[in-house]
């Protein structure tokens, strides 16, 4: 498998390859937002990106929408990490509390706070940001490319072409100002940045094989053969170099959002 990343510096753009040193010693107070959970544990949780977070000190808050949290206070936070689920953005009128997480999304992005958006997260930040959400025209589950846009000069550069973890229906515009990241044959709007401390992915650079093991098993109602819709043998034949290669980028986009934190 060929390694595409190389190297990340603070002010650097690229996405380089994997990471082996942390960064400095932080005590930077990460919040998660997570949405469902079946069966006592988490319907889709943090993957690779915890033990990334605590290998380097971070506080992980959590923000259990599910169990009616309250949001914690935007100025002790330094990251927000909004994950995936199984609701629409839009289903507001069932789902009240997706009113609130988009003004908090809103005035974290206006506190130039760093907030990463992961499937749904991603769909939340743009619609928070006034981009529309809606069914896309093929679902996308499984293991596809991705493929970099051009690169510009203050947005992230993708590897040239990556196979990464899907599990999406809808899909969103871009926000006013949004660069874009990257696209794939089923979904346009696969990956986007504003400014340099939001990055939004429609898919899943967190996954591992126990988090896709979670969700094939609960989820597999989904699996309907459509062009763009993997079986469950073909999405557990992923071999460990996948994961590994999705992983490093996951850990690569956490570098460059946590790089200037204080």
């Amino acid at each position: 498998m060929k390694r595409v990343l190389k190297s990340l510096s603070c002010g650097g753009r690229h996405l380089g390859g994997l990471i082996t040193s942390a960064i400095r010693s932080t005590h930077a107070l990460v919040s998660v937002c997570t949405y469902m959970y079946y069966n006592t544990f988490p319907f889709e949780g943090l993957g690779s990106i915890e033990e990334w977070l605590l290998q380097r000190n971070m506080t992980i808050s959590y923000t259990r929408l599910f169990e009616s949290d309250q949001f914690p206070p935007l100025n002790g936070i330094d990251l927000i990490i909004a994950l995936g689920g199984p609701m629409s953005v839009n289903d507001e009128e069932t789902l009240p509390w997706l009113r609130a997480e988009k003004r908090f999304i809103a005035e974290a992005i206006a506190g130039h706070k760093a907030v990463l958006g992961i499937c749904l997260g991603s769909q939340l930040i743009a619609n928070a940001l006034g981009a529309k959400v809606y069914p896309a025209a093929e679902k996308e589950i499984g293991w596809f490319p991705i493929v970099a846009e051009p690169a510009m000069l203050d947005g992230l550069a993708f590897p040239a072409k990556v196979d990464v973890f899907h599990w999406h229906g809808e899909t969103f515009d871009l926000p006013e100002g949004a660069i874009h990241l990257a696209s794939s044959a089923a979904c346009r709007n696969q990956a986007f940045q504003v400014g340099s401390r939001v990055i939004g992915l429609q898919f899943h650079l967190e996954t591992t094989p126990e988090s896709a093991d979670s969700i094939i098993r609960h989820c597999a109602d989904e699996l309907v053969p459509q062009r763009y819709v993997q079986s469950e043998a073909e999405l557990r034949n992923a071999s460990p170099g996948n994961y590994v290669e999705i992983n490093a980028l996951m850990a690569a986009i956490l570098e460059y959002l946590v790089c200037d934190i204080d």
